[in-house]
């Protein structure tokens, strides 16, 4: 008897594609939901790894040019009404902030500095909420991903058992499709949470480094202006 229990088990397709098409309409949706987060996830990853490397990118280049000795208006009017880059942007926001506070006699209006600051700081805010945008997608797929798969398990042992009262038999050809297709669902559940956990930390970190860089070039940027301002 168990040499035919085992005969009947080793004629089992276990593979993934077989255990999709054995399991039941609510574990497959519960399946194809955590390939669907687990491929936006990726697309989210992929992105904001080319959106962070050509923002260091360009920071650099426009840090070159800041610190090249060029007159700051010029450098302004070179990089014109539509800055392409972050760092341009904010560097854009100050210097028109700046040449608003002037007074059409020279002078300049008070609280310039204030209102520099608090241009820049709007500037760097809008630039980091673009970094970190869709990376709450990430952390939501790394905490959901596991406890949806397991909601899937545990409809999938619920049906396994269900079979096995129906069919009044315990042997290992029956219980053991039924088994692995509701453990393929948490399987799956961990594969997209996973990844989705450990880009989460390091994207934030990276997008944390970047708006540092902002922050400390807008600091730069107002301690030249103040020099400025009270000479």
């Amino acid at each position: 008897m168990e040499t035919e229990t085992l005969a009947a088990a080793r004629d089992i397709d276990f593979s993934l594609l077989a255990l999709f098409a054995r399991a039941t309409l609510t574990v497959k949706l519960v399946m194809l939901l955590l390939l669907v987060m687990s491929f936006w996830s990726w697309a989210i990853i992929i992105r904001k790894h080319i959106a962070y490397k050509l923002a260091r990118r360009e920071a650099a280049v426009f840090d070159a040019a800041f610190w090249s000795g060029e007159p700051l208006d010029e450098l302004f009017e070179k990089i014109g009404p539509d800055p392409q880059g972050a760092s341009e942007r904010i560097f854009a926001s100050g210097m028109t902030e700046w040449r608003r506070s002037h007074r059409q006699d020279g002078g300049l209006i008070a609280g310039a500095q204030a209102r520099i600051d608090r241009s820049m700081d709007v500037a760097i805010a809008k630039e980091s909420e673009k970094l970190t945008n869709s990376l709450s997608f990430l952390a939501t797929t790394g905490s959901t991903a596991p406890f949806i798969g397991l909601f899937g398990t545990v409809w999938g042992i619920k049906h396994a058992f269900e079979q096995i009262a129906i069919s009044q038999n315990t042997n290992l050809a029956v219980v053991a499709p039924g088994i692995a297709e509701a453990l393929l669902a948490t399987g799956i559940g961990l594969v997209a949470a996973i990844p989705a956990v450990v880009f989460y930390n390091k994207l934030t970190a990276d997008s944390e480094r970047i708006t540092g860089g902002y922050e400390a070039f807008a600091d730069e940027f107002a301690t030249i202006l103040s020099r400025q301002l009270d000479s």
